[in-house]
């Protein structure tokens, strides 16, 4: 199912629309968010378009990866660890391009029910578990795509699935870090 509903992960409207549109590039963000913030991770997919001319997985996948970490690079760099990252990126693009044809959507447009969407989703390099329960429940709660079954297998916690605005996005940020404030606390106890 298509939409152009912004993706309320960036704080930026420009960015937020960006990931509506472009699945490949809401994608690339779940790839990128480990390390730096929910709102640096999936901001860079619409700066890595805008270095590139356009997001397409099957020319990053094809892409010298020496290139493409100059293009994580560049000031400001895309993530905390552009060479890693850029590296992850194109492991992601690859199995998109041969998997998928490219159509990053594919990945969800065609799973038969929700096992088969998470096992294709914990395929995808850069994908574990844990953000494979969470895309379960963005592709759910904010694409409006809903295999049969798909509720077993997304996030009984409060995700970015839920994240519907960006007074929302807030919401979640401070309850997460409350969260691992109290983990920290009972482990110092």
């Amino acid at each position: 199912m298509a939409t152009s509903t912004p993706i309320h992960f960036t704080g930026d409207p420009e960015a937020d629309a960006f990931l509506g549109e472009s699945k490949l590039a809401l994608m690339i963000g779940f790839v990128l968010d480990q390390q730096v913030t929910v709102q640096k991770a999936f901001s860079s997919p619409l700066e890595l378009s805008k270095r590139l001319g356009g997001l397409d997985a099957n020319r990053i996948a094809d892409m010298d990866t020496a290139e493409l970490e100059e293009v994580f690079r560049e000031k400001p760099a895309l993530h905390r660890f552009p060479a890693n990252m850029a590296r992850r990126t194109q492991e992601f693009c690859a199995a998109i391009a041969s998997e998928y044809d490219g159509d990053a959507a594919r990945v969800w447009t065609e799973a038969r029910d929700g096992a088969d969407l998470e096992r294709r989703l914990l395929a995808l390099p850069g994908i574990g578990e844990m953000k494979a329960r969470t895309l379960v429940g963005v592709i759910a709660k904010r694409l409006g795509v809903r295999p049969n079954g798909w509720e077993e297998f997304a996030p009984t916690w409060n995700s970015l699935g839920d994240v519907d605005s960006p007074e929302a996005l807030l919401e979640y940020q401070a309850a997460k870090r409350a969260h691992k404030a109290a983990l920290r606390a009972q482990q110092s106890a």
